[in-house]
């Protein structure tokens, strides 16, 4: 400022410059806040450090010169130039509590920025206006601080579990507040604890998005910040420290200097959010304000989130625990089956299979649909799974047991004085010696029958069965009997595997099976996986899938229980490797599935926390291997498998060795499971 050449400019040396202008300028260049000159009839600018961080790189070049060739295009906007000139002619003052300007902090990179800003005529001692001062306040920073506390509380609003609010609740932190640390805990309402972070440049892609979060547990009294704010009720800041030093698990927490934690605002949930940074931070008032803000939106999200679980929860586990944990293991017919809640995921309906060795040595195989998506429609598919297998008990011919529960479902409906409990079931009984099934349908979808042809091709056709009318409505069901030769699979589904909206059901139909027959093989587990992805589209139904596979040759098998231990591993490493080698398995097939097994054992372990079972199955063309869980980590979703998270990369790892592998949700877990098919001879 005081090295500039004033003599060359209208102004005139700087010593000759009115007092009453000196004085202007003594502030501006003292002022902590944006401010600038700009005088004579030429506007030539004079501004403070705090005005040329804003202008970037226009400074030093700016100082002194006229205003409008300064900022170029931008003086010409409205509310820009037009409000200084206008200052400097009538000598009015004006103020703007908010503008969105266009700023080149560099060269050619306009910035959207958004000011409070007011401009005042500057006078001389005999009181002429010789300039404008301008003093601007940038606020860009504040106010999309605001516009993301919109995007958030709509973001939360689209929640159902505290999965979904931890995922929604961290992402948001760690942007907003440029964080480099972030958590989110909550009570486990017995008294303990469970808590899950996020920090900056962790690798994760949209498939890690939506597997849950990794929780850690804690006691009642785990001194971490967010748990510490949450039993005080009340928030803390630290701007400079080492604030985690006590809880460290890593040098993520070690780093860590400047520390927030908030409580939620909730009635029914517990617990508190943590925003962290690596430097020193000094929480303004915006920056607390903000912070209590999120805090009282994540609570409610997470007291909603807490009482849907709980309600939800609830009625899925009751439904679950009437389907069979079990299914028959028969040496000649191998059953699988698979149930997908529809509408959100969680609430229970009224699909159901079921599987059953009847006194005569023949299996009987099941699977229906009671409408309807809540705790009643699930007690009343318990009921009709558990007169259908007492009926077929006493008199397994499929027509006489769709008739006796057709008398069921019209007392039911009567009982209940409703005429809207609508059921549909399709009943069968497989003659493995005679190589034959007999199947009668209430209602429901015809089954499907994949055929493997000498050529080698499979084909897929549906069993003519008539379909008839629902239970409880009269229905005279009619019985079909087919061939089921060894080789053949039957499927049994539900109308959400091939019902889509704006897609007709015939479309449906020949999709899943043009999937069935494309299949790589008839194993029943595969084909559970095939036909429940086989039509795209959500679906808002249930999807219940039921496989029975007439095998070529009895399979051999066996199992392990992998106990919740760092060994764990290591030891279903070994005892597959001695099993399959002892089967006189390939080895190519032996390396790939033991590193498959491997990565879902340790994927089981990490993920639910929980003991772990891994059984094997081989037959003469495919080795299927699945390992179950106990807790309760729910679908495990696709990765893409050129990810490098290290979730994505172990599910990425076994579509790339594996010929065919899926995750089916159990009573009280998970089961993932692969198929490796077998080099012929």
């Amino acid at each position: 400022m005081l090295g500039h050449p004033w003599a060359a400019t209208e102004l005139g040396p700087l010593p000759t410059w009115d007092p009453a202008v000196r004085a202007a300028t003594d502030l501006v260049l003292a002022s902590p806040v944006p401010m600038a000159l700009t005088l004579g009839d030429e506007l030539l600018l004079l501004y403070n450090d705090a005005y040329a961080e804003l202008i970037g790189d226009k400074h030093p070049a700016a100082l002194g010169r006229p205003a409008a060739e300064v900022f170029g295009e931008v003086w010409s906007m409205p509310g820009v130039g037009d409000v200084i000139e206008h200052a400097y002619r009538t000598g009015e003052p004006f103020l703007e509590k908010e503008a969105t300007l266009p700023i080149h902090r560099r060269a050619d990179v306009a910035e959207q920025s958004v000011f409070t800003r007011g401009s005042c005529a500057v006078r001389d001692s005999a009181g002429r206006v010789v300039g404008v001062l301008t003093v601007a306040a940038e606020i860009t920073q504040v106010t999309r601080q605001l516009q993301s506390l919109g995007d958030f509380a709509a973001a939360l609003a689209g929640t159902l579990t505290l999965d979904d609010v931890a995922r929604v609740a961290l992402r948001y932190a760690l942007t907003v507040f440029d964080a480099d640390r972030v958590s989110f805990a909550v009570d486990e309402g017995g008294g303990g604890w469970r808590m899950v972070r996020r920090v900056r440049g962790e690798l994760m892609d949209e498939a890690d998005e939506r597997l849950p979060p990794l929780w850690r547990r804690g006691p009642a009294d785990w001194p971490a910040p967010a748990v510490e704010a949450a039993r005080r009720g009340g928030a803390s800041y630290v701007d400079d420290g080492e604030p985690l030093r006590g809880i460290a698990v890593d040098r993520h927490d070690q780093k860590v200097r400047a520390l927030a934690a908030v409580p939620l605002r909730a009635a029914a949930v517990r617990g508190g959010i943590t925003v962290g940074h690596h430097d020193p931070h000094s929480w303004s008032a915006a920056d607390r304000a903000l912070l209590a803000a999120s805090a009282e939106l994540i609570g409610q999200a997470a007291e909603r989130a807490r009482r849907f679980e709980t309600q939800h929860g609830t009625a899925q586990l009751l439904q679950r625990s009437m389907l069979p944990e079990h299914l028959p293991d028969l040496p000649r017919l191998r059953i699988a089956a698979r149930y997908d809640p529809g509408v959100d995921g969680n609430a229970a309906g009224g699909d159901f299979y079921d599987a059953f060795q009847l006194p005569t040595g023949e299996l009987g195989i099941v699977l229906g649909d009671v409408a309807g998506h809540d705790v009643q429609a699930a007690a009343r598919m318990g009921q009709v799974r558990a007169a259908l297998r007492a009926l077929a008990l006493n008199d397994p011919r499929p027509d006489q047991v769709l008739a006796g529960l057709d008398r069921l479902v019209t007392s039911l409906g009567a009982e209940g004085a409703t005429h809207e409990l609508f059921v549909t079931v399709v009943f069968g009984v497989i003659d493995a010696d005679r190589s034959q099934v007999t199947l009668a349908s209430a209602g429901h979808p015809a089954p499907l029958v994949r055929r493997c042809a000498p050529d080698g091709q499979a084909r897929a056709t549906y069993v003519d069965v008539p379909a008839g009318a629902p239970l409880g409505l009269g229905s005279r069901p009619v019985t079909r009997t087919v061939p089921f030769h060894p080789g053949d699979t039957l499927l049994l589904f539900s109308d959400g595997v091939v019902e889509r909206r704006q897609q007709g059901l015939d479309r449906g139909l020949a999709t899943l099976a043009e999937a069935v027959a494309g299949a790589h093989s008839g194993d029943p587990r595969a084909l559970c996986a095939a036909a429940t992805a086989a039509v795209p589209g959500a679906t808002e139904d249930d999807v219940a899938v039921l496989a029975v596979e007439h095998a070529l040759r009895p399979s051999r098998s066996a199992s392990m229980e992998v106990p919740a231990e760092p060994t764990a591993p290591s030891r279903v490493r070994h005892w597959l490797t001695g099993q399959l080698t002892e089967w006189q398995v390939p080895e190519t097939v032996v390396g790939a599935a033991v590193l498959c097994t491997s990565e879902l054992t340790t994927n089981a372990l990490l993920h639910a926390g929980t003991a772990a079972r891994v059984e094997i199955d081989l037959s003469p063309e495919r080795l299927l291997v699945s390992v179950a869980d106990s807790g309760t980590r729910g679908t495990v979703t696709r990765a893409r498998t050129d990810t490098l998270s290290s979730r994505g990369r172990g599910l990425g790892l076994i579509e790339d060795l594996t010929d065919a592998w899926g995750t089916d949700p159990t009573v009280r877990g998970s089961t993932v499971w692969f198929e490796i098919l077998l080099p012929a001879g």
